[in-house]
């Protein structure tokens, strides 16, 4: 009998687990091969549509005038006040909502890769829709909200250092959250636990996987800028060579 998610997080709880540095790196690479044409030109085109919105939602809500270098300079978070301060991270909060889906997307495009199943444009915003979407949604809302207060109680002391350090460790024991929701069909509060836990147990070993495929996304701004957008898909690959090595993904759990 096939154990379930919260089975195996319980067992990795008590028992913890072995993690290969070497052999998830090369999971991870061969599996960023299958995608990174693919995925790379969706968040391109994603990226693209981001900035067209961003774009109207500055002039619609400053005017046309902010499209000038002078009002551009004075749209920098630090001088915001009041408003335009509680507008910003409203936009912010719901920016990485609307994202969570489409990372998700791209995680469930390199399962498909790792199957040799085809993928397609649907494949990336295969999650928009519920239950994961209302999941998906949930966490990246507590997250943003809890870290953006921390980055806001900081940076009244003037130590937004220290705010911006609690939320790079918070994004660290959180990474395999959605990986959890979307394959293990965990509930949001679940998979943040859940998440917590598994990272807890090889918490270097994670983290040099991480900062290796961080770089190695970064290397897309040597030479053309545009790069970035096909080194990107790297990360995603590694979430899932990550989470498949811990946790795996059985018949039953898979997401349809």
């Amino acid at each position: 009998m096939m154990k379930t998610t919260k089975e195996k997080i319980e067992e990795i709880q008590i028992n913890g687990y072995q993690i290969d540095f070497g052999n998830v790196f090369n999971h991870a690479f061969e599996n960023y091969k299958k995608i990174a044409l693919y995925a790379g030109l969706m968040i391109f085109v994603f990226a693209i549509l981001i900035g067209f919105i961003a774009g109207g939602i500055v002039i619609f809500t400053f005017g046309v005038s902010a499209l000038n270098q002078k009002m551009l300079e004075d749209l920098r978070v630090e001088n915001f006040t009041g408003m335009h301060l509680a507008i910003y991270i409203i936009l912010g909060i719901l920016f990485n909502c609307l994202l969570a889906p489409f990372s998700a997307g791209l995680i469930k495009m390199a399962h498909s890769a790792e199957k040799d199943e085809e993928f397609h444009v649907s494949t990336v915003f295969e999650y928009y829709k519920n239950p994961y979407f209302q999941e998906l949604v949930i966490a990246t809302f507590l997250l943003t909200i809890f870290t953006t207060g921390l980055s806001e109680m900081f940076k009244l002391v003037d130590i937004e250092i220290v705010g911006a350090l609690f939320s790079a460790v918070i994004s660290f024991f959180t990474f395999l959250t959605i990986p959890l929701i979307i394959f293990g069909n965990l509930k949001a509060i679940d998979a943040l636990k859940s998440s917590m836990i598994i990272v807890s147990k090889q918490p270097l070993v994670l983290l040099g996987l991480l900062i290796v495929s961080g770089i190695a996304s970064l290397v897309g701004f040597i030479g053309c800028c545009i790069g970035i957008f096909f080194t990107i898909p790297f990360m995603y690959s590694m979430y899932y060579a990550i989470y498949t090595s811990i946790v795996g993904i059985d018949s039953e759990n898979d997401s349809e």
